[in-house]
């Protein structure tokens, strides 16, 4: 562990409570309980938020394709279907590997199908949407860059598994290939429905974009053994862009940025299990370092979000409106991204007028709990293991039964990677 490593660590620490030794453990198991009993849709979808119940009340077919609250989905239940499940295959993945069980071989294939859904619901090619109505096809019609991207990384998770049948293993590559066909096509663009055509991409020169294109690439050549995808890869290594003119591989062996927001570490983590895949997969050693280091630097920005977490009160009682129709009020139509992405940020300010839980759960679980996942992405056992009481202190601070939003779940895959340290 270098000095700079330590410090960062030690400093998060002294923020953190003391952990008594069972907690974290019991509240892992809370966490994976949640997610399973209210968060994932009959169609193996994870939502967005759910009462503590678990009822929530999905968009209609009309409210869908009148783009309600607004076209990108933005503040419904099903905002980041595509996004979360493909994140939390990680989770689920590392899971049955270590158990070995029918039920969470099970609970892993049924994410896989959930995927594959979402790339079968439109007629556009390379079209992957967010998430379904209640009738498994209804949809909104813009996807993202920051969807797309977790689509890929949780299919290819689970062909590398070991778990994935050769039936399954088949009809993934045959969805991974055709939809990056169509994006590689359009520019490396995420094609949407019309009047929208498309929305965001893989090929531009940052953090928040370079491992995209470079875990896309590779994963298509390790799945399919076609030298096309090698040889994009290679290309896109070394091309270079942006501000700065640096190469991709130079970007990623910066590691995480935080670009527009102070903390960002849930969308910034798309990128970082994208280089963690990249590391895996790549066996030329000057690039498998580049892709180490990338993650240890990611890692020790992520560490500095940890003591969020002790700012989220769990007797809090503040409100959260679950009828997210409310903001169906300002609904108008939309004809460009720009129109939708105007309405959805009028539409914030109002609700989070009315559902101030909400801003508390976004600050304060969201952020820190996606962080645990990045620190243990990082491939340095030892320096893990030194930050292994300050990953758990976070998994332990919750009462996952009292939280109406999912975007907690990033917990189950942070203490999977623990369990897989070397004792």
């Amino acid at each position: 562990m270098n000095r700079r490593t330590f410090i960062v660590s030690a400093l998060a620490a002294s923020t953190l409570r003391p952990l008594h030794a069972t907690a974290t453990a019991t509240a892992a198991a809370q966490a994976h309980t949640e997610i399973w009993r209210r968060f994932i849709d009959k169609f193996g979808i994870m939502i967005d938020f759910a009462d503590l119940d678990g009822t929530v009340s999905l968009p209609t077919a009309e409210e869908l394709r009148d783009g309600k609250p607004n076209a990108l989905g933005w503040w419904a239940p099903i905002e980041n279907g595509a996004m979360f499940n493909g994140l939390y295959m990680d989770a689920a993945i590392n899971r049955w590997k270590r158990t070995q069980s029918s039920e969470d071989a099970s609970k892993a294939r049924k994410l896989m199908e959930g995927l594959l859904l979402l790339n079968s619901i439109s007629d556009v090619k390379g079209f992957v949407g967010r998430g379904v109505g209640a009738d498994g096809k209804s949809h909104y019609p813009m996807g993202s860059n920051d969807q797309t991207l977790p689509w890929f990384l949780g299919l290819w998770r689970y062909w590398d598994s070991g778990l994935a049948t050769a039936e399954e293993k088949q009809r993934i590559a045959k969805h991974l290939v055709e939809t990056v066909e169509t994006i590689l096509a359009m520019k490396w663009q995420m094609p949407a429905e019309q009047p929208f055509g498309k929305r965001g991409g893989f090929g531009g020169f940052s953090f928040d974009s370079s491992p995209r294109l470079l875990f896309t690439c590779k994963a298509l050549h390790q799945v399919t053994g076609d030298a096309k995808w090698d040889k994009l890869y290679r290309d896109a290594l070394m091309e270079r862009g942006g501000k700065e003119k640096r190469t991709r591989l130079e970007i990623c062996e910066q590691g995480m940025v935080f670009e527009y927001a102070k903390y960002h570490t849930w969308t910034s983590c798309t990128c970082v299990g994208a280089l963690r895949a990249l590391w895996e997969m790549e066996q030329d050693q000057t690039l498998h370092s580049a892709y180490a280091k990338g993650l240890q630097a990611s890692a020790d920005l992520a560490l500095k979000s940890l003591p969020m977490a002790e700012k989220f009160n769990n007797a809090d009682t503040s409100y959260f409106e679950m009828n997210w129709r409310v903001m169906n009020e300002d609904w108008k139509p939309q004809q460009t991204e720009q129109e939708a992405q105007d309405l959805a940020h009028l539409q914030l300010k109002k609700f989070n007028i009315v559902a101030p839980r909400r801003n508390k759960e976004t600050a304060f679980v969201r952020e820190p709990t996606a962080a645990t996942w990045v620190v243990t992405l990082a491939p340095d056992t030892a320096i893990l293991k030194s930050r292994a009481a300050d990953v758990e202190r976070v998994i332990a601070h919750y009462d996952y039964t009292k939280l109406y939003y999912s975007q907690f779940f990033w917990v189950d895959a942070a203490w999977e990677r623990l369990q897989a340290l070397p004792k």
